[in-house]
């Protein structure tokens, strides 16, 4: 009997015991069938990557893959961190689809977890215990988009609640990708921690690793924006012209660059930028050849122009809005603009350093460190191809792309980029200090001519007993080409000549100083106008450049006789009414002129004004020329009064303003 209660209490005890088991057998059935061990973050006092653990599927798609309770025993393990020769195999595959799984340990008293996604892939779906948590683009059909911003989704507590958590990854895998370093998921992607410690991560991520590309880009629109400003004072200087363009390409792909920082969008948003570098190799190899006097001829303009359109085809290619070359043929895609970088504007540069160019030589560092950048780049985009050696290159091309230094991930390509935005804010602050100095020294000698002027053309003009004499002169510069001479003569009398030679500032003056000193030389052996005039005319042929000067010569007699010839300078008003004079060619045009002579006879009072062309072409903010009708009206008024009316209205010229007056009291003195 005590054996039958015994052998009932084994039976009952094994059947509850096969219960337990059974039951604890479809526990785990539903949450942990997998051919990998999971994941252990039931400690998780900082944010971790969700590198271990995973199993994949790649030969079908399922929407059960999602659900937790889904059997994955049968998938591949897959390893995030050693698994580049899966993925070489996958890319002979070419999967469009694949599936992730794993099955995670989390603490149930954890509030506020999060799941951060960074570059994961152009589209993909996030599920946790079946429910989709986040999603960028489209995985079936595939529509793209960027993977450059981080996402960031908080998983709900009820989740973590149960202690076990389920993650199921569905990526879509267009063609283009497949060319990438990491097509699908890789080390790194999914990270799983406290929101707010992510989201601090994400901030600080944001600005470490696009510090480096942020100062790059900012700084090649500023130099643009610089370079402009040169090139409009310095219009010969092209290369500045070619230094903004740059920085206009950069500036018009900018809002994409921050918008993608931040979210990620359409690809297709990117066809823009990447048509932005079709104009990149033209615009860069001509500021090279403008800093070192080189010019671009036809047959070279149709090779950077099909450089261009290539390195445009590359650009699309790779985020695959256009059919990419297969294998290592992708690589001479861009060949052109390679060659273009790597060889001609480093051996170009190396040229014109040995001839003496010190600007080449600051611009030959940052292209030989970018010739260096693709040199190495090219080598381990080969060894990838190479299955001994594809982790190095593979690691290789992720520091080139990312250096970590410090808090900020830095690459090589931005400090190139960088380097030349220094070496061209060198050769400006070079040059800058060039100018400034050649700018004093022009400086100083215009002040000397200034100060010689002062003295050419006097203030005050010797008392001629019968006539009050007034002049002014305004010059538009500090130096101008308005001249006038008032040259008293035997018997009372003297010669007053006033011209306008063409041009302003320190040209202008030196030619001023020419015409004086003929004048002076001149009235040494006549005082007859027409002689003069034809003196000065023989005296400026070959000197003027091109130009010519405009002159009116009259001489005064003590009895009022105005004799008066006129070479193309504006006639003079007697008493407010225009004296009309026979015209002629200006002086230094054609030799043997031949200017005819006037006779007037000035009375008691009269007044006789002359002007230089500043007065009549003074123009206002509303481009309204002073005008001949104008400068009639107030021919009567002080000489001071009429220049400051001109300059009011607008100066753009010199002025200069001489009005003679017979006075009566000194000619009835005369008389007796």
């Amino acid at each position: 009997m005590n054996r039958m209660r015994m052998g009932g209490i084994c039976l009952v005890f094994a059947l509850v015991l096969a219960l337990i088991l059974a039951l604890n057998l479809g526990v785990t059935g539903v949450w942990a069938q997998s051919s990998a061990t999971g994941f252990d973050a039931k400690r998780l006092d900082v944010p971790r990557d969700l590198d271990d653990g995973w199993v994949v599927m790649q030969t079908n798609d399922d929407p059960s893959y999602a659900s937790p309770s889904f059997n994955d025993s049968s998938w591949k393990p897959f390893d995030l961190h050693v698994s580049v020769q899966d993925l070489l195999q996958q890319r002979q595959q070419h999967s469009r689809i694949i599936w992730y799984r794993l099955h995670l340990q989390v603490d149930p008293t954890v509030t506020g977890l999060a799941l951060r996604e960074e570059t994961l892939a152009h589209a993909f779906e996030i599920y946790v215990n079946g429910e989709r948590l986040m999603s960028s683009g489209q995985v079936a059909p595939i529509r793209r988009y960027t993977f450059d911003a981080p996402m960031l989704a908080r998983i709900p507590d009820r989740m973590v609640a149960t202690g076990r958590l389920v993650i199921a990854v569905r990526v879509g895998i267009a063609r283009a990708d497949w060319n990438g370093v990491y097509p699908g998921l890789s080390a790194g992607n999914l990270t799983l921690g406290s929101a707010d410690a992510l989201t601090d991560k994400d901030w600080l991520e944001l600005i470490g690793n696009n510090f480096a590309s942020m100062l790059d880009w900012i700084t090649t629109v500023a130099l643009g924006l610089v370079a402009l400003v040169l090139f409009l004072s310095q219009r010969r200087q092209r290369e500045y012209l070619w230094v903004f363009g740059l920085g206009m390409i950069q500036l018009a792909g900018l809002p994409i660059k921050i918008i993608n920082l931040l979210h990620n969008i359409p690809i297709g948003w990117r066809f823009f930028n990447d048509a932005l570098a079709i104009a990149t190799p033209y615009f860069l190899v001509a500021m090279y050849f403008a800093f070192v006097g080189r010019k671009i001829g036809p047959k070279f303009r149709v090779v950077l122009v099909i450089a261009g359109v290539m390195n445009g085809f590359t650009m699309m290619a790779n985020q695959g809005l256009v059919p990419n070359l297969q294998g290592n043929y992708a690589l001479f895609s861009n060949l052109p603009f390679v060659v273009l970088l790597a060889v001609v504007i480093p051996t170009v540069l190396v040229i014109h350093l040995r001839r003496g160019n010190r600007e080449a030589g600051i611009l030959l560092i940052p292209a030989v460190a970018f010739s260096l950048f693709i040199y190495v780049n090219y080598t381990l985009a080969f060894m990838i191809n190479v299955p001994a050696l594809s982790s190095t290159a593979i690691h290789g091309l992720t520091l080139m792309q990312r250096f970590p230094a410090g808090p900020f991930a830095i690459s090589l390509n931005n400090v190139s980029n960088i380097l030349s935005t220094i070496a061209l804010t060198i050769i400006m602050v070079l040059r800058a200090s060039t100018t400034s100095r050649l700018q004093a020294q022009f400086e100083a000698e215009l002040e000397a001519a200034r100060e010689v002027q002062e003295v050419i053309l006097p203030e005050q003009i010797e008392s001629i007993p019968g006539f009050d004499i007034e002049s002014v002169y305004v010059p538009a510069q500090q130096v101008g080409g308005d001249f006038f001479q008032v040259v008293p003569t035997a018997g009372g009398g003297f010669l007053l000549v006033i011209g306008d030679v063409a041009g302003k500032g320190l040209p202008a003056a030196m030619l001023v100083s020419v015409v004086v000193g003929a004048i002076h030389a001149t009235a040494e052996y006549t005082h007859a106008p027409q002689e003069v005039l034809s003196s000065l005319n023989e005296r400026l042929l070959g000197r003027c450049r091109g130009g010519f000067s405009t002159a009116l010569a009259a001489h005064f007699s003590p009895d009022g006789l105005m004799e008066i010839a006129n070479a193309g300078h504006l006639s003079p008003y007697i008493d407010g009414q225009e004296l009309e004079l026979e015209g002629a060619l200006p002086l230094g045009i054609l030799g043997q002129s031949v200017y005819s002579v006037m006779r007037v006879l000035l009375g008691a009072g009269s007044r006789i004004t002359f002007y230089s062309d500043g007065v009549v072409e003074a123009q206002n903010g509303n481009g309204e020329m002073f005008g001949f009708d104008r400068s009639q009206q107030i021919a009567t008024r002080p000489a001071t009064e009429i220049a400051a009316t001109a300059k009011r209205f607008g100066q753009s010229d010199d002025i200069t303003v001489v009005a003679v007056t017979r006075t009566a009291a000194v000619a009835i003195d005369a008389a007796a």
